[in-house]
């Protein structure tokens, strides 16, 4: 039986990943930072799939943490075919508006522990001529919208450059770029994102599934709608002062206006159709 190991596996992205590879007969190493959480994802895909289900608690910004789950990719008895580097987050704020070191552990956690644990998975799975690397990027990373976007430039890059090196030898490696997708992502930052229109937000499902599927097919790049296929095409190929003018560090204060405005209009509807409502209900 396969076994996958799925960093960031107890929200979002990567606890969709847990399931659906848990569901396809994938034996799981589950890391994450909330050990608690770790638990008890791990006792729920237990109770409803017939798989083994193994926890490894690490926060993958600490590089002696980080060491250890390396160090589970090279097990060559328990061996790990396909590797999900997920783990990552967002910082509220501009770059000048967040300290230093909380943008450090980010990049740690976003770019040094995909590096490793890549070249950890990559070195064991070349010997056996089989295995799979799926990074969690983002579309972002086509854009100028501050540090998150620029480390997911870096992991898409990093990404298929080392689809290239790989090819030949039985082992893949695919770069996932979603979009916006219902998660707690923007929720654990304190990112309200009522601003965006309800057709830009992928379901989590349907993007797992079809990164798995790219996954299995050796796709380097997954990016999963054809909405967003295309809104990544015209952010790779459009002039550089564009992409800039649209997608500048500033877009969530943007964001956040068009927000307050759609708040305001909603406000003002409910008071053309609730002339009883009393000035003091909200």
């Amino acid at each position: 039986m396969a076994r996958a190991l799925v960093t960031g596996s107890t929200s979002g992205l990567g606890l969709e990943f847990a399931w659906q590879l848990a569901g396809t007969g994938h034996d799981l190493v589950l890391v994450s930072r909330d050990q608690d959480r770790l638990a008890a994802v791990a006792e729920q895909i237990r109770d409803v799939h017939s798989v083994t289900v193994e926890v490894l608690p690490a926060d993958l910004s600490d590089r002696e943490e980080l060491e250890r789950v390396a160090l589970r990719l090279t097990d060559p008895v328990d061996r790990v075919d396909l590797l999900v580097n997920n783990a990552g987050y967002g910082l509220r704020g501009g770059f000048l508006e967040v300290g230093v070191e909380d943008h450090e552990k980010q990049m740690d956690t976003l770019m040094r522990a995909v590096l490793v644990l890549s070249h950890a998975a990559a070195r064991t799975m070349v010997q056996r001529r089989k295995g799979a690397i799926l990074n969690v990027s983002s579309l972002a990373g086509y854009t100028t919208a501050g540090p998150y976007a620029a480390s997911k430039s870096w992991v898409t890059v990093f990404t298929e450059s080392l689809a290239m090196e790989l090819k030949g030898t039985g082992v893949s490696a695919t770069a996932l770029l979603p979009g916006f997708v219902q998660t707690e992502f923007h929720e654990r930052a304190s990112m309200s994102m009522d601003g965006l229109p309800r057709i830009t937000w992928l379901k989590a499902p349907y993007v797992v599934e079809q990164a798995l599927k790219d996954t299995a097919k050796g796709n380097v790049l997954s990016i999963p709608s054809v909405k967003y296929r295309t809104a990544g095409e015209f952010s790779r190929i459009a002039p550089r002062p564009l992409v800039r003018a649209i997608t500048s560090p500033d877009w969530y204060r943007r964001l956040q206006a068009r927000s307050v405005q759609r708040s305001q209009r909603r406000a003002s509807r409910r008071n053309l159709h609730a002339p009883w409502q009393r000035e003091d209900e909200t």
